[in-house]
Parts: structure tokens; C-alpha cells; sequence
């Protein structure tokens, strides 16, 4: 049995607007997926408005549960971007201003319109303590706080933020991921899907069903930190697949 630490992320997604429905959330794919490459499984998001005691609350949730924690979205310069506040407030500590991230938005903003603004002067906002990430695309940097990671909810935004932070996270092996594709419907091959999982440690196998061109099918995505794990439980399903009668294709349909 593996004895190998899997070290994993809690992730919070913080907007009424997508609670609302007025804006569709990208930032949960593209964190998990980083954080993958990293060696890091995310392996819990939540949704929750623009409110201090439930961000709050659900920090410290997050916190309690995994080994890292990154949010999205209410750090910019408006009044209802309460993010730092309700953060500061779950570490209890106080807010301030961090000098390099005030001085990173007066250069920035230094040729525009305005200027460094009282709003804008927001952005420099942190959690006492706190730590900057790099933001090459609009010059306001993220926030990390010990294992807390506070990122900006502009999908590309927050790719850039990420960008800034590749390589800086303990994690472990990265997950490695191999799909086959097959026209049937999952309940039908749920016991070779089973036993191939049970038969390879370490393994997992998602299963995703669809419906094109009037057909049934499944995509099902076999995951493992190890090549050889993954490869043999992918030729072990392509073979218990082809013995069922089953039309399958590597690489998905």
C-alpha cells in the first residue's frame, strides 16, 4: 500500500454573481488543473456570496481540511470586494496597506487616467503577514497568507497569478490521466470499471456518460501518480472492454 503523503487543496469561489447566475464560473477548472501539475488535488470548491461571516466561515472550514487553500474573486478596488476583510477577520489579524504592493500600483498606474486612486489603493489591502503574488497582467498582485492563496476572479487574471506561484507549493507526484472512450451506456460495464480499479492501487476512474448523434457512450478518465500504474490499468480496461463485446476508443470519443 502506498504510504506517500497526497497533499491536497480546499478552494473557495466568492461572488454573488455566480450565485446568481450572471457569471459563469472558469476558475475552478484551471486551479485544478494547475494544482494537478503541482502535485496538489483539489478536492473541495465552494460557492459563496459577497458576505463576511460566510467567507469567514468557510475559510476556516477549508483551513482546518486541507493543505492548501485558494479563494477567488472580491480583491479588487470596489466596495463589496470584502475578500482581505473577511479573511483578515478569520486569522484575526488586522488589515494593512503592504508597501511593495502600494508601490507596485503607483508605477502601474502612474501613465493612466486618475492615477493611484483611494479605490485603487484598495488592491494594496492585505492580511497582516501576508505575502504578494505576481500579477503581470493588471499590476495588483494575489495574496498568500501562510497556506491561504487569495486570487482575483478574472479567469486570466488569476492564470497569471498562478503563473507566478508554479513551483513555489510543496506537493507531491503529479496526477497522470489516460481516457477511453467507449458507445455504452456506464451502467452496462460498471463491474469491469470496478474490478479494474480494485485490481490496480493507487488508481482512480472517473466515468462520464453522454449522448451524441443519437448514440450513448462514456468517456472514463483513469488517474495515477504512477506511468506504469496508469498504463496497465488502461490496457487492462481496453482488454476487459474488448472481451465484453464493447466498442471502445483510446484517447476518448
Amino acid at each position: 500500500m502506498s504510504t506517500a503523503k497526497v497533499w491536497t487543496a480546499g478552494m473557495l469561489v466568492i461572488g454573488g454573481e455566480i450565485l446568481s447566475g450572471r457569471t459563469h464560473d472558469r476558475n475552478i477548472a484551471q486551479v485544478a488543473s494547475w494544482l494537478q501539475v503541482q502535485g496538489i488535488r483539489l478536492t473541495e470548491a465552494r460557492v459563496v456570496s459577497d458576505d463576511m461571516v460566510a467567507i469567514a466561515d468557510a475559510l476556516n472550514a477549508l483551513r482546518e481540511g486541507y493543505d492548501y487553500v485558494f479563494t477567488t474573486g472580491g480583491i479588487g478596488p470596489t466596495h463589496d470586494d470584502i475578500t482581505v476583510d473577511a479573511v483578515a477577520a478569520a486569522l484575526s489579524v488586522p488589515v494593512v496597506v503592504h508597501p511593495e504592493a502600494r508601490a507596485i500600483l503607483e508605477d502601474y498606474y502612474r501613465d493612466k487616467p486618475g492615477g493611484l486612486t483611494e479605490a485603487r489603493l484598495r488592491m494594496a489591502r492585505v492580511p497582516e503577514g501576508a505575502e504578494l503574488i505576481p500579477n503581470r497582467m493588471s499590476g495588483a498582485p494575489g495574496i498568500r497568507h501562510g497556506n491561504i492563496f487569495l486570487m482575483a476572479g478574472v479567469p486570466a487574471i488569476t492564470a497569471q497569478m498562478l503563473d507566478g506561484l508554479t513551483g513555489e507549493l510543496e506537493g507531491g507526484a503529479p496526477l497522470l490521466s489516460e481516457t477511453v472512450g467507449c458507445w455504452t451506456a456506464e451502467s452496462e460495464v460498471a463491474d469491469i470499471l470496478r474490478e479494474v480499479e480494485k485490481a490496480h492501487e493507487d488508481c482512480q476512474i472517473g466515468s462520464y456518460p453522454f449522448f451524441r448523434d443519437g448514440r450513448t457512450g462514456a468517456n472514463f478518465v483513469i488517474r495515477s501518480t504512477s506511468r506504469e500504474v496508469l498504463d496497465s490499468a488502461v490496457d487492462t480496461l481496453c482488454e476487459a472492454l474488448a472481451e465484453a463485446g464493447r466498442d471502445f476508443t483510446p484517447g476518448g470519443i
